[in-house]
Parts: structure tokens; C-alpha cells; sequence
């Protein structure tokens, strides 16, 4: 993509994707869990299943602009363990908030909120990154295959293919038109996501302000939080 184009900062594209997830949960916990379950007409519920659709598919840009990051993060990080830590930490803090928005209790050991999977992608690509250097394919598959196994069984949100598509991103990540390409492919089965390598491409390499780092952390959890508090006082 022409230089004149790539305008976005890490930070900026850190923000499209938070913004995006904002209107995907949004939905989940508001419309899907709240308002179409309350009943109506069926032209009144026809409409907020359009608006669910619609909103959903906005959100479904977040998730390859975050595995994007998870990338960068690796490539541009002076700590990989303590980056690892990070995630780790904000996994557990975020359990709690996403059981609640999402299945309506505190504790739903049937699924795991995707920390769990942007962590497991980064422990695979820190696998890949040494495995590479060493030249050593069979351990870089072994890698792949015990973090994607560990998602698939652990039900992280987006599952074995969330770590599979952060992987991926990093072992094309010399080459941008390959990356976009074969990465549009595997997330065909959910073409709005598509959309990510827009904002992806249109990226400058520059990391942005530093001082937002932890708001990006922590946005997660406390908007989930926020909408499940939003959910209760609109069902006084």
C-alpha cells in the first residue's frame, strides 16, 4: 500500500479495533441477551434481529486487528515473558466481567475469554520465532499444534483457529500482500472480517502515544463490565 496511505498509528488501530468490539458486545450482551428475550412482536424483533446482524458484523473487524497487534507486540517488545504476563493477568481478571456479560453467572467453566487465546497465539508465535531460527520445521508444527489443541480444549474464544490465524500473521509477516491474501482466505467463513486488513494495511509501523498502553488492557474487562451494569439497571 502507497506510504501516503499507511496513516494509522499502533494506537489507532489498537482504538478501531476496541471501538468495533464495543459495538459486537454491545449486541451480544444487550440485544441478544436482553432484548430479545423479552419478547414482542414479531416485526419488533424482526428489526433488532437487523440491528444484532448488522452490529455483529462490525465486530467481527476486531479480532484480526488484535491478532495483528498480538504480531507486533511480539516483534517490537523488549520482554516477551512479561508481554506473556500481561495477557496472562488480564485472562483471569477478565473471566469474571466476560462470564457475566456473556452467559449471565460469575463462573462458566465452558468457555474462556479471548486473553486466553491472544495469550496462547503469543506463547506459539514465541515457539515459532525460536524454532525458525534454528531452522527446525517439526518443532515450529509442534508448537502450532499444542497451542491450537490447548485453545481447542480450554474453549478459548475463537478456539484452535484464533491461534492458528495469529501464527499465520507472523510467519507471513515479511510479506504484506501473502499475509493479506491467504489471511482474507481463512477468514472467509466470516467474510465481514475481511474488513481488518483495511485498517491492518493502512498501518505505519508507529506505535503511538505510550501513556494509553494500560487503557488498552484494561478496556476489555471494564466494558464488559459496563454493559452487564447497563443491562441491569435497564432491567429494574
Amino acid at each position: 500500500m502507497p506510504r501516503s496511505v499507511r496513516c494509522l498509528s499502533g494506537n489507532a488501530l489498537k482504538m478501531i479495533a476496541v471501538m468495533t468490539m464495543l459495538i459486537d458486545h454491545t449486541a451480544v450482551v444487550l440485544i441478544e441477551n436482553f432484548v430479545l428475550r423479552q419478547g414482542g412482536s414479531v416485526e419488533y424483533l424482526a428489526m433488532w434481529r437487523s440491528v444484532d446482524n448488522i452490529m455483529r458484523q462490525v465486530g467481527r473487524i476486531a479480532f484480526p486487528i488484535f491478532c495483528y497487534l498480538i504480531v507486533e507486540g511480539f516483534l517490537h517488545t523488549r520482554d516477551t515473558g512479561k508481554y506473556a504476563l500481561r495477557l496472562l493477568g488480564f485472562a483471569f481478571i477478565s473471566e469474571i466481567p466476560f462470564d457475566l456479560a456473556v452467559f449471565g453467572t460469575w463462573f462458566y467453566p465452558g468457555y474462556q475469554n479471548v486473553y486466553f487465546t491472544l495469550l496462547l497465539g503469543l506463547l506459539a508465535v514465541m515457539g515459532l520465532d525460536r524454532f525458525q531460527k534454528e531452522g527446525i520445521l517439526w518443532k515450529q508444527g509442534m508448537v502450532m499444534a499444542a497451542c491450537c489443541g490447548t485453545a481447542w480444549m480450554l474453549s478459548c474464544d475463537y478456539g484452535a483457529f484464533g491461534v492458528f490465524f495469529i501464527c499465520l500473521l507472523f510467519l507471513l509477516r515479511s510479506d504484506p500482500r501473502q499475509q493479506t491474501i491467504l489471511g482474507s482466505i481463512s477468514l472467509l467463513w466470516e467474510p465481514a472480517a475481511v474488513l481488518a486488513f483495511i485498517p491492518i494495511r493502512m498501518y505505519n509501523g508507529a506505535r503511538g502515544n505510550g501513556r494509553l498502553k494500560w487503557f488498552f488492557y484494561v478496556f476489555y474487562p471494564a466494558h464488559l463490565l459496563g454493559l452487564v451494569l447497563i443491562k441491569a439497571w435497564i432491567s429494574m
